[in-house]
């Protein structure tokens, strides 16, 4: 990828916007693949309820020796169905969009955007079709719940196997999604924490339009 977000922090934040913006079914009306999938009526619950989520995030990457390579942070947005913004404040100033159709990455020092069609950009990542026709429990296999203090952890792994990462954690305090840990199949690991969330607050729809700055180079072809 030309900008600098790196790859693993793409895939991370594409793969908590799989996690919250997939469809929920009724467990009676998913034919998931057999596995061990632990039970998780309170995850399930969440996402059923969810229809848009604001935050302030901090994002670290670790190497498979558990060395920081990247730390990042700035602000998020998601709304149902297949929408989102991720604001990256630094260490650089860029951006990931999605307008539901259109994956836009900006990068604002170099002065390029990136766009590819959001089905493309989800091809090898979790997230597979964001607004499709797939649920959480056809998607993932819950693998195991634990608790650390007041947070409880849901441990999920996809069914598929030519993803990008290879387990994912969504840890919630309160019953409110306050951190993210994805593993990916080099071993390393992107963790997010999340801060001043606001859950199904109304986002306005600029939040989620993109038009590329005057003079800036753009690679890529939209989807109309």
């Amino acid at each position: 990828m030309a900008l600098r977000i790196a790859s693993a922090a793409l895939v991370a934040a594409l793969s908590l916007c799989a996690v919250l913006l997939l469809p929920v079914r009724p467990a009676a009306a998913v034919t998931a693949p057999e596995g061990t999938s632990v039970p998780a009526p309170e995850l399930e619950k969440y996402l059923n309820g969810l229809k848009s989520f604001e935050a302030q995030f901090r994002q670290s990457l670790r190497d498979s020796t558990g060395r920081v390579r990247e730390e990042a942070g700035g602000r998020l947005y998601l709304e149902k169905p297949g929408r989102f913004r991720w604001e990256y404040s630094r260490p650089n100033e860029q951006l990931i969009v999605s307008d539901g159709k259109n994956l836009w990455l900006y990068d604002v020092d170099l002065e390029q955007v990136t766009v590819k069609p959001l089905d493309d950009s989800l091809a090898s990542t979790p997230a597979l079709l964001l607004a499709g026709q797939t649920s959480v429990a056809e998607s993932f296999e819950v693998r195991s719940t634990s608790s650390s203090g007041q947070m409880k952890w849901y441990e999920l792994a996809p069914r598929q196997q030519d993803t990008d990462f290879t387990r994912l954690k969504l840890g919630f305090e309160r019953g409110e999604l306050k951190a993210m840990e994805l593993e990916d199949k080099l071993r390393q690991r992107t963790s997010i924490e999340f801060s001043g969330v606001k859950r199904n607050a109304r986002l306005s729809e600029a939040l989620f339009a993109f038009s590329p700055p005057q003079g800036v180079d753009v690679i890529g072809t939209p989807r109309p």
